[in-house]
């Protein structure tokens, strides 16, 4: 892990000085392309990959004041490749100065240590993107007239916020797939992390792409909520096992967000775009509003909400077992076990269960004594 001390150095470019030394190299990479901003002959490369690239200034009204819009094209890539470098230094430091230090007070085993990382850095990049896309949907005018999800399609230019937050995320998603191996992440571990990073790459790709940005952007804040419950509520387990209140409210809201993606994406694909003006295929004028484009997004999508909920409903039956077998433990240990009474009866027995002293004795002593 990066910035950290250690008393043994490993050898030099070994699988354990790169995993150990990862963040550093990449911060010298970032301070390398920040430094071509002070000499002019480097400037001009340096600035395609820091600011966002594509700017275009357009006029709305005569009365109105310019407003700078923004495109996509192949220079993004050098944009998302340097904000990549930013993720992957933002997740050495989130590891190093947060989760390991809470990580060494709660005294974990190794699976569910691996689990609190994961969780942990999820949660802030979850909380993060959530309130920088409320903050987005707030200016515009989903809240009031949802049809401008399709309206005026294709939406080529987008303001400053939305084209800087999907290249933010696609850079963050894509930084994922490198620190599965700086995070030494368990080999059981890693399908499940490639299926969610391929997807969520896949789509936010394919709405950027695609010119669906606002409809990406709608559906994302969401489930970008109900991701952040889950992993709030799974790092709160770890903390005290009995804190089990917030997967109630998570699986109530996983739902309730997966019936409004496919709401939404079906009146977007099936409704929507099919009765706007612009019809055809172009990549020049950005447009994709074709039947076999939006059926396939449609599909896509379809299907991915169908498997996170077959996830969904294979996670709340084995929580379901789990709590029903330690229901029955419970039960077996706190009941009392019953003892068998024994009664011991002789010829001239005990009455109501009362054995007298008499009864007691031997036959030798009883013998005895008659004699």
């Amino acid at each position: 892990m990066g910035f950290r001390k250690k008393n043994k150095s490993p050898p030099v470019l070994s699988h354990e000085f790169v995993i150990q030394n990862h963040a550093d190299m990449v911060s010298c990479l970032a301070m390398i392309i920040l430094l071509g901003l002070m000499f002019e002959v480097t400037a001009k490369f340096a600035i395609m990959f820091i600011t966002v690239q594509y700017n275009v200034t357009q006029v709305l009204d005569e009365k109105s004041e310019p407003v700078n819009l923004y495109q996509y094209g192949p220079k993004d890539v050098a944009t998302v490749f340097f904000y990549l470098l930013i993720a992957v230094i933002l997740h050495a430091l989130i590891q190093e100065y947060i989760l390991d230090k809470i990580n060494r007070r709660l005294h974990l085993s190794k699976t569910k240590h691996s689990k609190f990382n994961e969780s942990g850095q999820l949660a802030a990049f979850y909380l993060f993107s959530f309130i920088w896309g409320c903050s987005i949907l707030t200016a515009e005018e989903f809240a009031t007239n949802p049809t401008f999800l399709w309206e005026g399609y294709p939406h080529t230019s987008m303001v400053f916020q939305v084209k800087f937050f999907y290249i933010c995320q696609i850079a963050y998603w894509l930084h994922a797939l490198p620190e599965l191996y700086f995070q030494k992440v368990r080999k059981e571990d890693i399908p499940r992390q490639l299926y969610y990073i391929c997807l969520y790459v896949v789509h936010i790709s394919g709405a950027y792409i695609l010119n669906l940005h606002r409809l990406g952007l709608v559906l994302l804040v969401p489930h970008y909520l109900v991701e952040l419950l889950f992993h709030a509520s799974r790092l709160f387990y770890f903390s005290d096992e009995n804190k089990q209140k917030g997967f109630t409210l998570w699986a109530l809201l996983f739902v309730i967000a997966r019936l409004l993606t496919l709401t939404l994406s079906v009146l977007t694909f099936g409704f929507g775009l099919p009765r706007t003006e612009n019809h055809g295929f172009s990549l020049a004028e950005g447009n994709f509003n074709v039947l076999t484009i939006r059926m396939t997004c449609l599909a896509a999508i379809c299907l991915t909400q169908a498997w996170m909920m077959w996830k969904f409903i294979n996670f709340q039956l084995k929580k379901w077992r789990e709590h029903s077998q330690n229901q029955a433990s419970k039960k077996k240990t706190v009941s009392p076990k019953s003892k068998p009474h024994k009664r011991e009866t002789t010829k001239g027995g005990a009455a109501n269960g009362v054995v007298k002293s008499e009864d007691k004795m031997s036959p030798r002593a009883r013998k005895a004594k008659a004699s």
